[in-house]
C-alpha cells in the first residue's frame, strides 16, 4: 500500500509499505477513506519528541471503512463506515472503565520506553513514535485498528466524511479543553491558538454556555472562522502590546474565568523571552517554547481555571507560584476521544456544529509531503490538509 512516512527530521516521503493484517483476534482492518493533518505531528517531524524510526507511517486523525475483522469482533462488520479516536483503548481497564482512554493501561505495548519519564505508561497512538507503542499511521491506505469494538465508531446517515474525520482528535481534544472550564453562564473564556484543536475549544466552549470567547491568534484567516462559525471576539497577539492587559480590559479588569492553551511546545510569540526560548529550542537546550501556556496562566483571573490542549515536554520557566498565589487549577490530558464522539455526533445531527469548516486543503495522499510543508508554514492559509488515498 501506499503511506506517507517519517525517514528523519524534516525528511517526509510517501512510499510503498507492507499492507497491516490482523494480528489479534479483537482486531479490524480499515481502509482509510480520509486523514488530516495534526500539529502534535510536527514536533516529531522536527525533532523535539524522540522515538520515531526511519520508515514509520505517520498520522493519527482518519475515517474509513472496515475491510477485515478478527475472529473476536462482535459489535463491528465488514462495510462498517468507522471513525477512529486517535488514542486506543481497550475498554475493559480500570482507566477505561473511568472514561480515561488516552492512559489506558493495556494498549502501550512499549511500555518500558514511557515508564522512566511519566512514572506510568500512556495508551497508544497511531503513528506517534515508539514510545506510544509505535502503532503505524493513518496515512496510508489501510491502518490496523486494535480493539476494534471499542475504538470504532459507525458514522451516522446523514453526517459526511468530513463532518466526522475531526472527531477523531481535533473536536474531542476542543471538547475535553472546554469541559475542563467548568464554564457557568455568563463566563468569558480566551483560547490561545486558533488552529484546528484550538477553535474546537473555543466552539465548544460556546456550545457549553460560554457568554463571551475569545480567541488570540495572529493568522487572520483564522480568526476571522473564529467569529463567523461561533461569534467570537478576536485579539492579533502582534497588533497589541500586551494579550494580558487586552484581556484585562475586555473583562473589566477581572481576567478570563478560564484560558485554554491550544498552542504547545512550538508556539510562536513576541519580545524578548520568546526569543530566549526559541534560541534555546533551536540548541535543544530545551524542549518548549511554552510562551502560550505562561501567557494563559498570567492572564486568567484569580480562581480560575487554566486548560491545557497543547503538547509539551520538559518546560522550563514554569510559573508554579503564579498558579498557586491566584489560586488557579490547572487541567490537562491527551484526548479520551472515545468518551465525547457519541455526543459530537449529537451536535453535528442538530446543525450545532459543522467541523468540515476546518478543511481548507483536500489532497490526494500523493501530494502528503506537500500538504504538511504548508501546513507546517502556515502557507497560503492553511489550517488542515486532508489525504484521500
Amino acid at each position: 500500500m501506499r503511506a506517507l512516512c517519517w525517514n528523519g527530521v524534516n525528511d517526509l516521503a510517501v512510499e510503498t509499505v507492507d499492507d497491516p493484517a490482523l494480528v489479534n483476534p479483537h482486531d479490524v482492518i480499515v481502509q482509510v477513506r480520509i486523514s488530516t493533518t495534526c500539529g502534535s505531528d510536527l514536533h516529531f517531524i522536527d525533532g523535539y519528541l524522540p522515538g520515531m524510526r526511519a520508515g514509520d507511517v505517520i498520522g493519527h486523525e482518519f475515517l474509513g471503512e472496515i475491510v477485515d475483522v478478527g475472529a473476536e469482533v462482535r459489535d463491528r462488520a465488514i462495510g462498517d463506515r468507522v471513525v477512529v479516536p486517535s488514542f486506543i483503548g481497550c475498554g475493559s481497564c480500570w482507566y477505561c472503565d473511568h472514561e480515561l482512554y488516552s492512559v489506558c493501561d493495556t494498549t502501550n505495548p512499549n511500555a518500558a520506553l514511557q515508564q522512566p519519564v511519566f512514572g506510568y505508561p500512556t495508551g497508544g497512538i497511531y503513528g506517534y513514535t515508539h514510545p506510544f507503542g509505535g502503532y503505524q499511521g493513518s496515512h496510508a491506505q489501510y491502518v490496523r485498528v486494535p480493539f476494534g469494538d471499542v475504538n470504532c465508531f459507525v458514522v451516522p446517515e446523514g453526517v459526511t466524511d468530513e463532518q466526522a474525520l475531526f472527531l477523531s482528535d481535533a473536536v474531542p481534544t476542543g471538547l475535553m479543553g472546554a469541559e475542563f472550564c467548568d464554564i457557568d453562564a455568563g463566563d468569558t473564556v480566551a483560547v490561545f491558538g486558533s488552529g484546528g484543536v484550538g477553535l474546537m475549544a473555543g466552539h465548544s466552549a460556546r456550545l457549553l454556555g460560554a457568554e463571551r470567547v475569545v480567541m488570540i491568534d495572529r493568522y487572520p484567516e483564522r480568526l476571522a472562522l473564529a467569529r463567523k462559525h461561533f461569534g467570537a471576539e478576536t485579539i492579533d497577539y502582534t497588533a497589541v502590546d500586551s494579550v494580558h492587559e487586552m484581556l484585562r480590559d475586555m473583562t473589566g479588569g477581572r481576567g478570563p474565568d478560564a484560558c485554554i492553551d491550544a498552542v504547545g511546545m512550538e508556539g510562536h510569540g513576541t519580545g524578548v523571552q520568546y526569543l530566549y526560548d526559541r534560541a534555546k529550542q533551536l540548541l535543544r537546550l530545551e524542549t518548549d517554547r511554552a510562551n502560550a501556556l505562561r501567557q494563559a496562566i498570567l492572564a486568567c483571573r484569580k480562581g480560575g481555571i487554566v486548560s491545557v490542549l497543547g503538547i509539551y515536554g520538559a518546560t522550563d520557566k514554569f510559573p508554579m507560584g503564579v498558579l498557586t498565589n491566584k489560586g488557579l487549577t490547572l487541567r490537562t490530558a491527551q484526548q479520551h476521544g472515545q468518551r465525547y464522539v457519541p455526543r459530537m455526533f449529537d451536535y453535528i445531527q442538530q446543525g450545532d456544529l459543522d467541523p468540515s469548516y476546518l478543511i481548507t486543503h483536500d489532497l490526494p495522499l500523493e501530494q502528503a509531503v506537500y500538504g504538511y510543508d504548508i501546513f507546517k508554514n502556515k502557507s497560503d492559509g492553511c489550517v488542515r490538509a486532508v489525504f484521500r488515498p
